[in-house]
């Protein structure tokens, strides 16, 4: 049998290295042709979280058009920077890859509304939380093997999918809870994550709003960043029609802020001079991260996005409806839980028997998240409409 190759050759001191990772909760021989973080990368596109992705959207709802980004094609896009700026790093492109597939699993229907919507019908059985959520579907909710419950990821997957938690719930979690308690930094490869998860939703929101009419060429024609690189198009290109001139710039706008944090990360790295993926985390900062300019046109253009297209009045509407569906249907499950499909029901009732009605409120909140927009809507039919079959 041929030698496994090693990775270990071409990653920077502070990356992290497969032969080092603090392992999985279940421990689990190694495989002969893979590395730990392409076992956890493959694990994750595998799972059933990550097929639903595809019916879940991020700011437009799954019937509003084919065209809208969903979170699977979200969290492709996301993965496809963070592997083009951990290579130019020195990082794990492999573990920033599972990191970025894995970010969304956890996410609800109906994008942000859904989770804001969830998170107050769980107010008083702990709340909920998408990235909490995220590391409970890998760590429990999923299906697949036999030797363990979820999917077993290591460390340091775990460590990048869980970006923000409370204090009382890092104390729960244990040693994946740790670096809130201590204030320390995740893993570059966990930083860098978090970081093109916003350079690819602000940028292809863009393109999205655009797309649908409810960002108009004028305003956005006011925010730096889309406004430069607009300019250097239209001059280079006088005639262009509109689609291609729009890709285009949003196109050289992903470019200018990516190459940015290449180069900033590098001059970070070169002043604090981490010799291993633990000095990074002790570094007292994050390390991976935009110049001041590129961090304030950015913030503007997030902040141009939040007026113009979240506040849409149109999206707006769209929010409502979805933050109704959820809410009827936690109140109704929660009610009475024979409403639910067996398996849930059998879950809902166990979760209560071992916790309560928290655990009654949690269980009803995991099949929510689990949903799809179309399926949430489905259900809402099922359960609410007369002349519906059940």
């Amino acid at each position: 049998m041929l030698d496994q190759p090693s990775l270990a050759p071409s990653l920077a001191p502070w990356a992290a290295h497969p032969s080092e990772s603090r392992g999985r909760v279940w421990e689990e021989p190694s495989h002969a042709y893979r590395d730990e973080f392409q076992r956890d990368r493959d694990r994750i596109i595998h799972s059933s979280a990550f097929r639903r992705l595809v019916y879940k959207t991020q700011v437009f709802v799954n019937h509003e058009g084919d065209l809208y980004r969903t979170r699977a094609t979200h969290s492709l896009e996301v993965s496809q920077i963070g592997r083009t700026v951990a290579r130019a790093l020195g990082l794990n492109e492999h573990l920033t890859e599972a990191i970025c597939l894995a970010h969304d699993l956890g996410h609800t229907p109906f994008g942000h509304a859904g989770q804001d919507t969830l998170n107050a019908c769980m107010r008083d059985y702990g709340g909920f939380e998408h990235n909490l959520q995220s590391l409970r579907v890998v760590d429990e909710l999923e299906e697949k093997y036999a030797e363990f419950p979820g999917l077993n990821l290591t460390f340091e997957t775990r460590e990048g999918i869980l970006k923000h938690c409370s204090a009382r719930n890092a104390v729960a979690l244990g040693d994946i809870g740790k670096r809130f308690l201590e204030r320390t930094q995740p893993g570059l490869e966990a930083q860098l994550a978090d970081l093109v998860d916003a350079i690819a939703y602000n940028n292809h929101d863009v393109d999205d709003g655009l797309r649908s009419g409810l960002i108009e060429l004028d305003d956005i024609r006011n925010v730096h960043l889309f406004r430069d690189q607009f300019d250097a198009v239209s001059a280079a290109y006088p005639g262009i029609e509109e689609r291609r001139l729009i890709h285009e710039t949003v196109r050289r706008m992903i470019n200018v802020v990516v190459t940015d944090v290449i180069d900033q990360t590098r001059r970070n790295l070169e002043d604090a001079q981490p010799d291993s993926i633990d000095a990074a985390r002790a570094a007292g900062r994050r390390l991976v991260g935009f110049s001041e300019d590129i961090a304030e046109q950015h913030v503007e253009l997030k902040q141009f996005l939040r007026r113009g297209l979240y506040q849409h009045y149109r999206v707006l509407r769209a929010t409502r409806k979805a933050q109704r569906v959820l809410k009827d249907l936690f109140e109704a499950f929660f009610a009475d839980v024979q409403l639910l499909p067996p398996v849930y029901a059998d879950n809902a009732r166990d979760f209560e028997a071992r916790e309560g009605l928290a655990g009654r409120a949690r269980a009803i909140a995991d099949y929510l998240a689990g949903m799809t927009d179309r399926f949430a809507i489905a259900e809402s039919r099922r359960v609410f409409e007369p002349g519906e079959p059940g």
